[in-house]
This record gives C-alpha cells, sequence and structure tokens, in this order.
C-alpha cells in the first residue's frame, strides 16, 4: 500500500512510554494506517496542527496533560477526530472523566487486545469517514438551497410544483429554446 493510500487513514497513538508506542506500531503493522506517536498531549496537539488524524489514542495516566485533559481539548479543537483511551489504571473515576470530558469513543485497558483494537480501529475510522461524508452532503445541501433561494428571487415560482388531481407532478412543456434562454439570463446575472 502507498503511503499516499496510508495517510488516508492517520492514527495518532499518545503515551509517555515509548515500549506502548511501538507495540502499538508493531501490532498495526500490517494494517493500512499512517501511525505518528507522541510522548505527552502537547507534543500530540503540536503534530495535530500539522496533520489531520483521523483517530487519536491516547493513554490517560501521562505527566503534565493527562488524557482526560488532552482527548478534552482534542473534542473541542477537532472534534471530528475519533478519540480512544487506552489505560493501565482503569479507575471509575477517570474512565467517567475521560468520557465526559473527552466523549470518547471505545476505552481500552493496557494490556490490550491486539484483535478487539484492531476491530475498534476499523470501526473509528468508518465512523469518522461516514460523518466526513454526512459534512460534505450538508455542505451540498446548503450550497443548493441558497441557489435555490437565488433562482426563486430571480425568477418568482420558478421552484413551485403544480400537481395533477391524482397528485402527480405535472410539468409544462418547454422547448430546449426557452430552456437555453433561461440559462443565459442566470449566467448573466452572476
Amino acid at each position: 500500500m502507498s503511503s499516499e493510500e496510508k495517510a488516508e487513514h492517520s492514527i495518532l497513538i499518545v503515551d509517555d512510554e515509548p515500549h506502548v508506542i511501538s507495540a502499538l506500531m508493531r501490532g498495526l503493522d500490517e494494517e493500512p494506517y499512517l501511525i505518528e506517536g507522541a510522548p505527552g498531549g502537547k507534543e500530540a496537539l503540536r503534530l495535530m496542527t500539522q496533520r489531520r488524524f483521523k483517530v487519536v489514542i491516547s493513554d490517560e495516566k501521562m505527566p503534565g496533560m493527562d488524557g482526560a485533559e488532552f482527548l478534552g481539548t482534542v473534542k473541542e479543537l477537532y472534534p471530528e477526530t475519533v478519540r480512544i483511551m487506552l489505560t493501565g489504571h482503569a479507575s471509575i473515576e477517570a474512565t467517567m472523566r475521560a468520557v465526559n470530558s473527552g466523549e470518547i469513543y471505545r476505552f481500552f485497558t493496557k494490556p490490550w487486545n491486539d484483535t478487539e483494537l484492531k476491530l475498534a480501529l476499523k470501526s473509528a475510522l468508518e465512523k469518522y469517514d461516514l460523518e466526513e461524508e454526512n459534512r460534505r452532503l450538508l455542505r451540498t445541501v446548503r450550497h443548493q438551497s441558497q441557489e435555490l433561494k437565488y433562482l426563486e428571487k430571480s425568477y418568482p415560482g420558478i421552484s413551485a410544483l403544480r400537481r395533477e388531481a391524482d397528485g402527480a407532478i405535472r410539468i409544462d412543456e418547454i422547448s430546449q429554446e426557452e430552456i437555453d434562454g433561461i440559462i443565459a439570463q442566470c449566467n448573466q446575472k452572476r
């Protein structure tokens, strides 16, 4: 797989223990992901200003900025990024704080199950892609709505539907010459 294809599925691993980052990278080596590691929240946020990451996996217990604080910041700055927490200290309080502040997608304890983690990452990437497609479609609908408003303002009644008695939409006959004239008028007004 090319590096461009891998970059399509970028994942950031944040952990103050370098061997954890290495182990996760080794476990995901055969997957079509571009994976980067950061030793803490501040470094991870710096990397996120340089590249878009679809998924962030963060340890909870880190010096400086802990995982819950980091994932909460990611939620604010990059709300589309899917957030996963990985911790060796699974206290109820830490879990609830991480879920509430960072709206994490999944929570894993160390040592993690490679298969479960791979399935969760695949699911997280699919979630990201579906939500991105939804955002793109919403932008398209908004643009089309603006266009329709412009056309209705310029040509009152153009968007009105006329129905037959049985409910079928009636389309008036219009010649190609009339269509060309309307298009020419629209192009001149822009």
